[in-house]
């Protein structure tokens, strides 16, 4: 398993190793695609579990067309996005993604069957384990368990600070060249400013 970004054009966006890997431990779901020349190209969102080493399972039904199109190519990419934040005045949007490229084992041994469940239970319901167990031994022979093991990773982000708007320069001087003018008291000064910019005191600058 090798961290990567030597691809990614923009090296002022590049998410660390350990925040990538703080992300694949975390991430609540990703979304898998896999293609096939008969069944083209297919993406899925889907609940996963990494062991901390280079494997990350996925648990799903024994027939479907997951099975059909790894049949044909077991090569897969799963891409996982954590926190992101529109920034509405700039345009723009935070965010923290990590693509990963592996080959598809579509059989496992009982045992490691049976060890990707425990791991799914611990991550999604760890309160409840004990439940889930007894779920996971009645259900155990119509579940079925793929395994992805990594060969790359590699992580990409955007993080920003949100300035003020550009109005907050000029309402304060707005407001000023009225009241020198007689025009408003000084409670409706307040009352302007708060309306402008949510807060006179914080959105001086920009």
């Amino acid at each position: 398993m090798e961290y990567i970004n030597d691809l990614i054009r923009r090296k002022d966006r590049l998410l660390s190793e350990d925040e990538a890997m703080s992300l694949l431990e975390n991430g609540e779901y990703g979304v898998l695609s896999i293609s096939s020349p008969e069944e083209g190209v297919y993406g899925i969102p889907i609940n996963y579990v990494w062991d901390k080493q280079q494997s990350i399972y996925f648990h799903c039904a024994p027939e479907g067309r997951k099975l059909c199109i790894l049949q044909d190519c077991n090569q897969a990419s799963f891409c996982v996005v954590g926190r992101t934040r529109v920034v509405s005045n700039q345009f723009s949007i935070e965010y923290e993604s990590i693509v990963i490229n592996g080959t598809m084992i579509c059989q496992l041994e009982e045992t490691e069957k049976r060890k990707a469940l425990e791991l799914l239970l611990d991550k999604y319901s760890p309160e409840d384990k004990k439940v889930g167990l007894k779920y996971m031994e009645k259900s155990f022979h119509r579940t079925h368990v793929l395994k992805l093991v990594i060969k790359t990773i590699s992580g990409k982000c955007k993080k920003m600070n949100q300035p003020c708007p550009d109005y907050c320069l000029i309402s304060p001087l707005f407001i000023f060249c009225f009241f020198s003018m007689g025009y408003f008291s000084f409670a409706n000064v307040i009352w302007i400013t708060f309306f402008l910019n949510g807060n006179p005191f914080l959105c001086i600058n920009t």
